[in-house]
């Protein structure tokens, strides 16, 4: 819903418009001449006067909002395409200036004589919204992973297995990992480190890859020559543990309270990668450190790993988690803007 003064508004028609942005990049890169930016998706509609093959029947939201805010409501409505990304964030670091990279998607109300006329920030309003997907209902099996590393001087090889409790994981929810060793060799397991990483691929202006360690548990157990092990862990990936990190992908800006790691992306068959701007992806990893017992054990140490893939994202909001009895409709009172007619303010909304 947009609201429209029509003292104000006169004889110009009210526009609203969808992008959905990808920018890579600092605003000073722009100043010269390297633009980083890239509009992935456009819509728009005109919401004043309204046209009569642009009217559909109201929401059960828009319904109450409309009642609320009286006759010079105008609803809107949108329907984006599924191939769409996600919005996602890459958390700056304390020198970093600018925007930040990612994608995001922004609601522009404004008054023009078309729609492709430059519009004035005096001229419109912007919301940015946030684009989410829910886990599927139907899941795969569990992963597991088996790996053998045969090593000089024994007989017989290092057995390795691990496996998670299942495929999707909720956020805020913990990972189960199940770690089972076979050690036929003649060398001691010193040291066993579990870790969950977030795997972020910037796919358009860039190669770029960013690969964060989002949680890490260190088991102080060794497994002796020709002995078995086995054992149950469980990580907890959450944003609360990593809110100092550069480069970490979040489903937001880390100043609002329900952002999140950023999900999982899902690649459906047929979708164009470059299209998603960025692709974010989770595993466990598991790393063993192997080596001859003795004083000079250590300095012949090698390390042997082993990586499971797992999908991070949030749940199917149940019916009663929708209940349009529970919005909130909130006023706020929109400080004068500064500036010449036709000024752009670079300013954030």
């Amino acid at each position: 819903m947009i609201i429209i003064d029509p003292e104000y508004q006169k004889d110009k028609k009210v526009f609203v418009t969808l992008a959905c942005t990808f920018r890579y990049g600092r605003d000073d890169h722009e100043l010269i001449g390297l633009s980083f930016k890239k509009e992935l998706y456009f819509l728009h509609c005109q919401v004043y006067p309204p046209l009569p093959e642009d009217k559909k029947p109201l929401t059960p939201l828009q319904e109450k909002l409309s009642k609320k805010l009286g006759v010079n409501a105008f609803p809107f409505c949108f329907n984006m395409t599924t191939d769409l990304p996600c919005s996602v964030t890459l958390q700056p670091g304390p020198e970093d200036t600018g925007k930040k990279c990612g994608v995001d998607f922004e609601v522009k109300g404004f008054w023009a004589d078309n729609v492709e006329e430059k519009i004035s920030r005096k001229n419109s309003v912007q919301l940015i919204i946030r684009k989410v997907q829910f886990a599927p209902e139907a899941t795969g099996t569990a992963s597991c992973v088996q790996t053998t590393r045969q090593f000089m001087m024994s007989d017989k090889p290092l057995q390795v297995e691990v496996s998670l409790d299942k495929e999707i994981y909720y956020h805020g929810e913990p990972v189960g990992i199940k770690l089972k060793i076979n050690n036929n060799t003649s060398k001691i397991v010193k040291k066993i480190k579990i870790t969950v990483e977030q795997l972020t691929d910037v796919v358009l202006y860039s190669l770029d890859k960013y690969t964060k360690i989002v949680c890490c548990e260190e088991i102080n157990e060794t497994v002796a020559a020709n002995a078995n092990f086995s054992g149950s862990y469980s990580l907890t990936p959450l944003l609360a543990n990593n809110k100092e990190k550069r480069g970490l992908a979040l489903d937001g800006k880390l100043k609002h309270g329900d952002t999140n790691l950023a999900s999982s992306t899902i690649l459906r068959p047929g979708m164009d990668k470059e299209v998603l701007g960025m692709l974010v992806s989770y595993k466990v990893r598991v790393s063993l450190v192997v080596a001859r017992g003795g004083i000079l054990g250590d300095l012949t140490s090698s390390d042997v790993s082993v990586e499971l893939p797992f999908t991070l994202m949030h749940p199917k909001p149940s019916p009663d988690q929708t209940n349009i009895e529970d919005v909130v409709i909130e006023e706020f009172a929109r400080q004068k803007l500064q500036g010449a007619e036709g000024e752009d303010d670079k300013d954030d909304a």
